[in-house]
């Protein structure tokens, strides 16, 4: 049997949290960890010692504000954030639907911002979710830009489907990656749900390496690309100035 290092069952004591599971009982940690009742008890009493969790009136345990001030602290979190967030104000302005910005993590996607439209287009969508890079605009915008060992690898994995419309075909993916270089945009129509359509765009850093991507979602019935594209272009380009990015002259 392998012995699970400290490090690792810390780790997994604060894995055991999620968006499905931002409140949980000491067995319920216990059990989601995959650790003794004992040294849960041990692990969770230092981590609620630190800041790192915080325990109600009702004996729930919730992550902790200290969390929060260390995560702070990642570039690619809200620093980034704070720096778009202008230019995603003015592309919500423009539009009125939801407006994202997200970031790559391995082969999934992470959203960091999130601005909502009162009568947008529902989406499954809030800060810290993960999908899958082929399934959203913002993720085809991060994928097309990434190294080709990184493509390779992600068009010969399972390309999970959400809709009938998500690509599944590997020859498919690599078409549309080589339209978003081409284009310097991504349009995901109806990968995620059947009524949403997203025009996405990538972010660049100081030395143009892609950081990021910026995306609108709009109803599927109602795009209108055309017009929307060059929104996404110009809030992309605005942040990516604004993190340093100099336009080849």
């Amino acid at each position: 049997m392998t012995v699970r290092s400290a490090p690792d069952r810390l780790l997994s004591v604060l894995s055991a949290f999620d968006h499905e599971h931002p409140a949980l009982s000491l067995t319920d940690i216990s059990r989601r960890a995959g650790l003794t009742l004992t040294t849960t008890h041990r692990l969770v009493g230092a981590l609620a010692d630190w800041g790192a969790l915080e325990r109600d009136e009702a004996g729930v345990y919730h992550v902790g504000l200290r969390l929060w001030e260390v995560a702070a602290l990642a570039p690619r979190g809200l620093a980034l954030r704070q720096i778009a967030l202008p230019y995603l104000e003015d592309l919500y302005e423009a539009t009125h639907e939801n407006v994202q910005l997200a970031v790559r993590d391995g082969g999934e996607v992470v959203y960091i911002e999130w601005l909502s439209g009162r009568s947008a287009v529902g989406v499954h969508i809030r800060v810290g979710a993960r999908w899958p890079l082929h399934a959203t605009g913002v993720g085809l915008a991060l994928l097309a830009h990434g190294d080709p060992e990184l493509q390779n690898h992600y068009c010969e994995g399972q390309l999970v489907s959400f809709t009938p419309h998500t690509i599944t075909d590997p020859a498919k993916l690599r078409r549309v990656l080589a339209e978003v270089r081409r284009t310097g945009v991504a349009v995901s129509s109806r990968q995620v749900t059947d009524d949403a359509l997203s025009v996405a765009a990538p972010v660049r850093g100081p030395g143009g390496t892609v950081t990021a991507a910026v995306s609108v979602v709009v109803p599927y019935v109602d795009a209108q690309v055309p017009v929307l594209v060059p929104a996404v272009r110009l809030a992309a380009r605005g942040i990516s100035r604004a993190l340093g990015w100099q336009p080849e002259q």
